[in-house]
């Protein structure tokens, strides 16, 4: 397919394309050396080593991918580090930051349908690259530079060893064994078919009750978003256990498919978005742990987060939307938790790099160290900072770009004075529309940068108010 009709544009996050329509190994082969190009440009000083580390998910084709992408790089003259099995993104942020790498590449397409497939360039830092970077990468694509150098060497690595090392040195692994052990915690894991499966079991020396571990590259047909639509054996597990009537605590965690977004599931059987993690994970870690640092959110985060920090004197800095401005922030400032309503959470302990697995062994210690299951943590945490919050989104397929341009338009021209008969008191800009209403309620209108699809935000005091809200937000729309 010739490249001038479906062009290489990476997105928030790298680039991704369907499965042997864009996303081909010829485009891999070409795509590969450019990035490990760019990788030693930026990040290479010419003493330096020129290896690049190559990992991948679980997804159709995603290990022969890699074997494209590390021969085209070892073929340009760079020292590969190839991936002996699947692991989670994260494990490879960390490898290329402790093993003085260039940079990572790897073959994953997250969260996103089966047919897809995806490349994600990593830094030397162990984080996501800039905007700038892969714009840089894009810019050699139309005449990439020829390669003359020597082939480089292909070596191999276990991505999990140094990975689990150093997330088992975060938290007090023993007391989560022993609550797993004694029959005072259980634990559930949908892993999503992903590249989370066995990493629970790998941190906490111990088993426990993981879900969904084979690899499926069709997802059941579904997508591998910790989303409660693809939640059904996991809600019917906990709600099963809930059932028997035994003591101790319960918790289901779920990861997506690369393991760098996660949800949880309360012993009750209610689904848990980061938008409530993120409160327990702040108050867990100011409160036990004795950390300090910024609370980073983006504009679609829950006013609970600048509460919670407020209650430990910790200053919040907001972004658009996008872990990468969370990661850019972390590069240049003390951050103690940086998250996203996605499921996207960092810590300023560990790379500039959302990581599932660590985020689930914080909640577990929390559970353990508090006592409480994570519904009764969050309602506490309601109690402590005076602020009962509701929070959901939807995703509104539209007619087609022309109807996107005239909601945009509509949006620039007019002011929107009243939503669902309350007043609008205020409207930021910072990322999409986000207008706050006279009783505290938030409204956040955000159009997709590639189809045609309105998302809609909304927080306010009680579920049926915020559904009220996001319901007149879809009547607004369809109305232009």
């Amino acid at each position: 397919m010739p490249f001038s009709v479906n062009p290489i544009k990476f997105g928030t996050d790298g680039w991704r394309g369907v499965i042997a329509a864009e996303f081909t190994f010829e485009r891999v082969a070409l795509l590969a050396p450019l990035a490990a190009k760019v990788l030693a440009d930026n990040y290479g000083t010419p003493s330096a080593q020129k290896s690049i580390i190559v990992g991948y998910d679980r997804r159709f084709l995603a290990e022969e991918f890699a074997q494209v992408a590390a021969q085209s790089m070892q073929e340009a003259g760079f020292d590969v580090i190839l991936s002996q099995s699947y692991a989670p993104t994260p494990a490879f942020s960390w490898a290329a930051k402790q093993q003085n790498a260039l940079g990572a590449i790897v073959l994953t397409a997250s969260h996103n349908p089966a047919k897809y497939l995806g490349l994600k360039v990593k830094g030397a830092f162990g984080g996501s690259v800039s905007p700038e970077i892969t714009q840089q990468i894009e810019e050699l694509l139309p005449n990439p530079p020829s390669f003359n150098a020597n082939p480089g060497t292909l070596s191999y690595f276990d991505p999990w060893e140094s990975y689990c090392q150093g997330l088992q040195q975060k938290v007090n692994i023993q007391a989560i064994r022993e609550a797993i052990l004694s029959g005072k915690l259980r634990v559930f894991a949908d892993v999503m078919h992903g590249a989370a499966a066995t990493g629970l079991e790998r941190l906490l020396g111990c088993a426990i009750e993981e879900i969904n571990s084979e690899r499926d590259p069709l997802f059941e047909g579904g997508a591998p978003e910790p989303l409660p639509r693809y939640l059904s054996k996991l809600f019917e597990a906990i709600k099963t256990a809930a059932s028997e009537g035994t003591n101790g605590l319960r918790v289901g965690l779920v990861f997506d498919g690369d393991s760098d977004r996660i949800a949880a599931v309360d012993g009750q059987g209610n689904f848990l978005s980061s938008q409530v993690l993120i409160p327990i994970l702040i108050d867990h870690l100011a409160q036990r742990k004795g950390f300090t640092g910024e609370i980073v959110k983006t504009v679609s985060g829950s006013d609970l987060f600048p509460r919670i920090a407020q209650l430990y004197n910790l200053e919040v800095y907001e972004t658009p939307i996008g872990y990468k401005y969370i990661a850019d922030r972390m590069l240049s400032a003390k951050v103690l938790v940086g998250g996203e309503e996605s499921g996207g959470i960092g810590y300023g302990t560990h790379i500039p790099e959302r990581d599932a697995l660590l985020s689930a062994l914080y909640v577990l210690e929390a559970i353990v160290e508090s006592g409480q299951d994570l519904g009764q943590y969050y309602a506490s945490l309601q109690d402590k900072a005076d602020f009962h919050n509701a929070y959901d989104r939807i995703d509104l397929p539209l007619a087609s770009m022309e109807v996107r341009a005239k909601l945009v338009n509509r949006l620039e021209t007019e002011s929107l004075q009243e939503i669902d008969g309350q007043s609008v008191i205020d409207c930021s800009t910072k990322d999409g529309y986000k207008y706050r209403l006279a009783d505290g309620s938030w409204l956040l209108i955000r159009f997709s940068g590639t189809e045609p699809v309105l998302r809609l935000y909304c927080e306010s005091l009680c579920l049926k108010q915020v559904h009220e809200i996001l319901n007149w937000a879809k009547n607004w729309a369809n109305s232009v």
